[in-house]
């Protein structure tokens, strides 16, 4: 499956799959480091969505979101947590 997303700093792409191995681990989930984009497959099969590599056409919005959500919502917060924690830091 190709990355439709573009982040805005390609040179950071490393440390975003970082980021997302660290958190998913934190929350449970075996994640490879050099796979991170396979989480998504263990997130789909617990919550019980036919992902499969490859062309997915068929999943409705909800279950793409239902797969991406709990990944990028946990990321993004703990990128804001990272953020006041420099906030902090800085005062």
């Amino acid at each position: 499956m190709a990355r439709n997303n573009r982040i805005l700093v390609p040179e950071a792409r490393e440390q975003l799959d970082q980021l997302k191995v660290n958190v998913m681990k934190e929350k449970g989930y075996q994640v490879e480091a050099n796979h991170p984009e396979d989480i998504k497959y263990e997130v789909a099969k617990e919550q019980e969505i036919p992902l499969k590599k490859g062309y997915n056409g068929q999943l409705t919005s909800e279950q793409a979101g239902k797969i991406g959500g709990p990944i990028g919502g946990n990321m993004v917060k703990e990128m804001i947590k990272m953020a006041q924690q420099q906030l902090n830091n800085k005062e």
